[in-house]
């Protein structure tokens, strides 16, 4: 029977949890469903002279307002701003980078205090020449709305970059002309980070993620663990973006102490790779290759041996895309969105030695696989720019459209070889009151002598509502939901909770099945008061997880929660990013779970990230694709 686990001792940690989903849909459903008759302004951009306050000209965008709220923030169409322009030539394209320490609002006000005057000692901002690099479009073109704004958020991509805004300027007494201003603000991008366990376990980290200003990323790690053999740990990574223009990064890794995801075991690599995103719709090609060694010892000497998994493994992983009739489309003045995509990859994971554990059997991590895979993608993605989804008021890029990608080619692992076919939908809404909300289905699976095997699917949901105002507090509900399955398996992995379909900071692997349903809900609320010049936004959360154990009936699911909450802060006069305190208690959850935990993470950098096209792959069920 459904949740009869819960009948008995657990029965009061499930009203607990749901009174927070209670909670959580009331805040969302109820206290500001009267808020529904918000309404919608458009602004341009300002064809004065340009003035020290960026924000005013620039912020090209869609204002919001409430009643209860003089507050304003952005929601519209990126290529709003730039579509008065459309055809336009472009005459100049100036560029301005401002350090971390530059107000983006007021250009003309710099942070002045002595954590910021420390920190700009060591602090390089980004060379003019590099963002120039990372433009796509050039002088003496017509202007596309489209594509400019597609190049705005690409900067805003970029792991140095804090913000950016391009500002088309009107040319008197030349009307078929126009310059451009592209202006970006910088993170301080130096961070260390570290944990201890007394004197036996001590890690930490050191980051520069735009050395010298000129788009390279430095990241060493170090360990050092008594019980560990040998008992220092390191690591290093080195990555270049956007080589000579051709928006191909580099990155060079070596690590000693690497968690493998699947065992939560170190284990070593060396590897090297090359990536080339598709940077706009108007782009021609993508892809992207990684070569690398790695290996699984027992370095905590374990005992017995039978509990650590020893391999080594080399893979090799190329793919390549063409963007169809690219040509065409922007020859047509560039409005025609639409886009198909074919792409090929290649992968191959060729274990030299294979744990004790696993053998000759089949294993959905430790085979040996191969794969050629062939993918037909047809998307159009425009996207928004608005604020309060992840940061404090930063310009954050959602996108809508869709995204249909039909995959098919030929699958080994170990020694049965089956054709494969998946097809992988999204759909992106934003609704004119700034709600966002993602459909998204995954299926696929392989033909063996005429019957069907590994049938992997996914079906869920992402919504970030629209911004309620409560006075002066700024509130948007989060909500995700999806429902996983696997139907003869064969060779798949099974489906767990301990990831992003899940329960947030799960940690046991003891839980796993082969049918999953998940909710998660979580409440933020931004508000406007200061103290000691920190904003603060709190959050209630609850995440709930059913699930199937492969060898229990159809209806017999257990249930597990999480539930908790927390608060982010950031002060605009220090120079670190987002610090979140976060609280997280399971009610429902495996003995070794129970009771509190608490964590504080420093100098996030939350960003919500989409790609017009990935790598063909097969269905994965517990990672993000």
């Amino acid at each position: 029977m459904i949740l009869n686990n819960l009948l008995n001792n657990r029965i009061v940690s499930f009203f607990l949890t749901i009174a927070c989903i209670l909670f959580s849909s009331a805040v969302y459903g109820q206290r500001f469903a009267n808020l529904d008759s918000l309404k919608l302004d458009s602004i341009r951009i300002s064809h004065h002279k340009f003035i020290n306050n960026v924000f005013q000209e620039a912020i090209n965008s869609i204002k919001r307002s409430s009643d209860t709220s003089n507050d304003i923030y952005q929601n519209g169409k990126s290529e709003d701003p730039y579509l008065p322009y459309q055809g336009k030539i472009i005459r100049h394209i100036n560029v301005e980078s401002l350090d971390f320490a530059r107000s983006f609002s007021d250009t003309s006000k710099r942070i002045n205090t002595f954590i910021a005057n420390v920190a700009n000692a060591t602090h390089t901002t980004t060379r003019n020449f590099v963002i120039r690099n990372n433009l796509f479009i050039y002088e003496n073109t017509p202007l596309n709305a489209y594509r400019v704004a597609d190049n705005e958020r690409y900067l805003r991509t970029l792991d140095y970059i804090h913000d950016a805004r391009i500002i088309v300027k009107e040319i008197p007494d030349n009307p078929d002309s126009i310059d451009i201003l592209v202006i970006t603000k910088d993170f301080y991008t130096i961070s260390a980070d570290g944990a201890s366990n007394g004197f036996n376990h001590i890690q930490g980290r050191l980051v520069d993620a735009n050395l010298a200003g000129m788009g390279q990323r430095v990241e060493v790690t170090g360990l050092y663990d008594y019980n560990r053999h040998p008992e220092w740990g390191f690591g290093a990574l080195y990555r270049k973006n956007n080589i000579g223009r051709s928006f191909i990064s580099a990155t060079v890794g070596y690590s000693t102490m690497l968690i493998n995801p699947y065992t939560r075991e170190e284990n070593s690599t060396e590897y090297v790779s090359f990536d080339r995103p598709l940077v706009s719709p108007y782009s021609h090609f993508a892809g992207g290759l990684t070569l690398s060694h790695n290996a699984g010892y027992n370095s905590y000497n374990i005992i017995p041996v039978q509990n650590v998994f020893i391999y080594k493994y080399n893979l090799y992983d190329g793919w390549i895309g063409y963007n169809l009739g690219i040509n065409k489309l922007s020859a047509n003045n560039g409005t025609i969105r639409d886009r198909k995509f074919l792409s090929f990859r290649y992968y191959n994971y060729h274990f030299t030695d294979v744990p004790a554990q696993v053998e000759n059997n089949f294993d959905p991590i430790y085979n040996d696989k191969q794969a050629v895979l062939a993918q037909f993608t047809l998307f159009r993605q425009d996207y928004y720019k608005t604020q309060y989804i992840y940061g404090f008021g930063t310009t954050e890029d959602l996108p809508y459209g869709y995204n249909i990608a039909l995959t098919t080619g030929w699958y080994k692992q170990l020694n049965l070889e089956r054709p494969y076919i998946g097809v992988h939908t999204q759909n992106y809404i934003a609704t004119n009151q700034g709600d966002f909300i993602q459909l998204f289905s995954r299926i696929g699976g392989y033909d063996y002598k005429g019957e069907l095997q590994d049938l992997n699917f996914m079906f869920g949901t992402e919504i970030f509502s629209r911004l309620f105002f409560w006075n002066a507090t700024k509130i948007r509900q989060y909500i995700f939901a999806s429902y996983s399955g696997i139907y003869n398996s064969i060779t798949s992995q099974p489906l767990r909770i301990d990831n992003q379909y899940g329960i947030r900071e799960f940690l046991s692997d003891s839980v796993y099945g082969n049918r999953r349903l998940n909710l998660q809900l979580e409440t933020e609320f931004y508000l406007k008061y200061k103290i000691l010049g920190f904003q603060f936004a709190p959050f209630p959360y609850v995440d709930l997880a059913l699930i199937k154990p492969s060898n229990a009936g159809p209806f017999e699911y257990q249930l597990y929660s999480g539930i908790g909450g927390g608060i982010r802060a950031r002060n605009e006069n220090l120079v670190f990013e987002t610090i979140e305190l976060r609280f997280f208690f399971y009610p429902v959850a495996p003995n070794d779970m129970r009771g509190f935990k608490v964590i504080l993470n420093a100098n996030i950098r939350y960003r919500y990230t989409s790609n017009y096209v990935t790598a063909p792959d097969v269905v994965q069920l517990n990672v993000s694709q």
